[in-house]
């Protein structure tokens, strides 16, 4: 679980139905409206490289724009119609800086790529802000109320669990046979855990893969969404939904992250489309950063299979596997801030009002910090020091748990099976905020 989630927004009321707003351009619709054309990073001008364009990701040639701009403009400056200024930060120092300075880079105008003021929707009358889209104190207040359930006590108890799933889902592997690793497995178990951190019905929980899938998709014919209504539409069936569980919760609590909400100080009084922020930050947190993180492994490891070699001949490196596939993979990007006031980073005068992006994916690829950083290396003396759960007050508090899953997930593979083979290409998630993957082929081959 992570401290991520999209911008703050807003939802107005009409005949007592909540809306969220629709028909908006977006930053990320107009990136994607550029095209698949947009050139290798070798045959760009500096100034026309724009690391926001999702086809990069999508076609996972990314790696050698931002390469261009670490080297050559690590503080750099982009400007487009629907989102006015922003710059693009790349070097591993920069990033932890900006990220550890909440004062002078604000997290409350939102955490992506945000439309200029002039676009926002006139007349917002309820607010739906997650408290990553916060600064302190009220930051700290509602992130406070759902911090128990990554307490070393409960991260002990989850273990048991963790393992027991995680074997299974494995078991049941077919041998021999080619099968999506995305769905079956890192899925499968990223959604079984959320699950069980909301208390939400198991049959049910697929829908948690659903609502987190289309935060961050782009409308698009044929894709995750069509349209902004279908997005909005089901947004709202997961505003309905937890209703229903906030109202049970509040007569029968439990140690899960609905009853926390529906019981904290800082979260109980507020109105079903207020709760849609943080729920999406915690379903996206337990979801998406995970399940990416959990393919990329399989990934890595047939890119680089000395590596694998490595692990299969000495199953203790799986401490530090873990922390460096988080750092080599990068689920999630980057994360956006706000300058309060004018200041210079790398000599280059940012305006107040300005957005930055601390590009996570960039950082983690710096040659400075992480030599040979494209390279999977499971022995990196400092794998820890990546940035891919943050810096500073937002430092992603489901961390440890995210780093638990793993680490289980690898040593239950490594007792049962001699080889996850790759067997073809991942298709990319069609987003520049979140690194992911939307199939893995694979075969398993079983241990005799």
């Amino acid at each position: 679980m992570t401290d991520t989630m999209p911008d703050s927004t807003t939802a107005e009321a009409s005949n007592d139905d909540e809306l969220l707003p629709i028909t908006i351009r977006t930053p990320e619709m107009e990136m994607a409206e550029l095209g698949e054309d947009v050139g290798d990073a070798a045959d760009l001008e500096i100034s026309e490289i724009n690391p926001v364009n999702a086809h990069l990701f999508r076609d996972h040639r990314w790696h050698d724009h931002f390469a261009r701009l670490r080297a050559e403009d690590p503080v750099h400056f982009n400007e487009i119609e629907t989102a006015g200024r922003f710059w693009s930060i790349t070097k591993w120092e920069d990033v932890r800086a900006v990220d550890g300075n909440w004062q002078d880079f604000s997290s409350a105008s939102g955490i992506t790529l945000g439309l200029k003021a002039s676009d926002m929707p006139a007349q917002p009358s309820i607010p739906i802000t997650p408290f990553i889209a916060m600064d302190p104190p009220e930051q700290t207040a509602q992130r406070k109320t759902v911090r128990g359930i990554s307490a070393p006590k409960n991260l002990r108890e989850l273990e048991g669990l963790i393992r027991e799933r995680s074997v299974k889902v494995l078991e049941d592997l077919p041998e021999g046979e080619v099968f999506d690793w995305v769905d079956t497995v890192s899925i499968e178990l990223t959604t079984l855990l959320l699950a069980t951190l909301f208390d939400f019905p198991l049959d049910d929980r697929r829908k948690l893969t659903r609502w987190s899938d289309i935060v961050f998709a782009i409308p698009e014919p044929g894709g995750v969404v069509e349209s902004q209504e279908q997005k909005r539409d089901e947004m709202l069936e997961c505003v309905w939904y937890f209703d229903q569980l906030f109202k049970e919760r509040r007569e029968n609590p439990g140690f899960d992250l609905v009853s926390m909400l529906a019981h904290g100080e800082a979260t109980k009084d507020m109105q079903p489309i207020e709760h849609l922020g943080n729920l999406l930050l915690l379903i996206v947190g337990g979801n998406d950063t995970t399940r990416n993180t959990m393919t990329g492994s399989v990934y890595g490891l047939n890119k680089y299979p000395e590596q694998y070699d490595k692990l299969i001949a000495n199953p203790e490196l799986v401490e530090n596997f873990v922390p460096e596939v988080i750092r080599w993979q990068t689920p999630l990007s980057y994360m956006r801030r706000t300058a309060t006031r004018d200041v210079e980073i790398g000599g280059k005068q940012i305006k107040k009002d300005d957005q930055l992006l601390m590009w996570y994916v960039s950082a983690n690829r710096d040659e400075e910090k992480f030599p040979n950083a494209e390279q999977l290396d499971i022995e990196r003396e400092n794998a820890k020091e990546h940035l891919s759960f943050g810096y500073g007050v937002h430092f992603c508090m489901g961390s440890r748990l995210a780093e638990l899953q793993l680490k289980i997930v690898w040593e239950e593979i490594l007792e049962r099976f001699e080889r996850i083979e790759v067997v073809g290409e991942p298709e990319y998630v069609f987003s520049s905020f979140v690194n992911g993957y939307s199939k893995l082929p694979v075969k398993v081959t079983r241990k005799k």
